[in-house]
């Protein structure tokens, strides 16, 4: 009885020195963050275009055996990587979006996001079957980083 009364005495003394402003505040993990339509568009534009680089580099790969050059300063090749990263980002945002409201990623401006979002998940399966054709073709896959006297260096 006595463990009780203590416990019960604890348990109330720790919203005592609350105001009770704060006391009725919502959590902020309860907050949701919205972009604006300024940056869903951004982001759209960004996603198209990484969607065309990563599209062009899997029409490369398909039609020389190889993925794209490095080009000056590795810029080609480090856009290459970024756009890879980028469609499987939005694939994997518009998967966990779908997953808790039931729909995709919202259109955007313009239809911007959602374009992005299609082109993602094209180009996300497109690149499954150029890795089959690569395969059945070549029979191999080239190196991210080309090497020294490799077949695509």
């Amino acid at each position: 009885m006595r463990h009780s009364a203590a416990l019960l005495l604890c348990c109330a003394a720790t919203n005592a020195f609350v105001s009770p402003r704060a006391a009725t505040r919502r959590p902020l993990a309860a907050r949701r963050a919205t972009e604006s339509d300024d940056e869903l568009a951004v982001y759209g534009a960004g996603g198209c275009a990484a969607s065309l680089v990563v599209l062009y580099s899997e029409f490369t790969l398909k039609t020389t055996g190889c993925g794209l050059p490095a080009g000056p300063f590795g810029l080609v090749g480090a856009a290459e990587g970024i756009s890879y990263l980028a469609i499987i980002g939005i694939a994997g945002a518009s998967l966990a979006t779908k997953a808790k409201t039931g729909s995709g990623l919202p259109a955007g401006p313009a239809g911007l996001l959602g374009a992005a979002e299609g082109l993602a998940f094209l180009a996300i399966v497109s690149g499954f079957a150029v890795l089959g054709f690569q395969l059945a073709d070549y029979g191999y896959i080239p190196n991210a980083v080309p090497i020294e006297g490799g077949v695509c260096s």
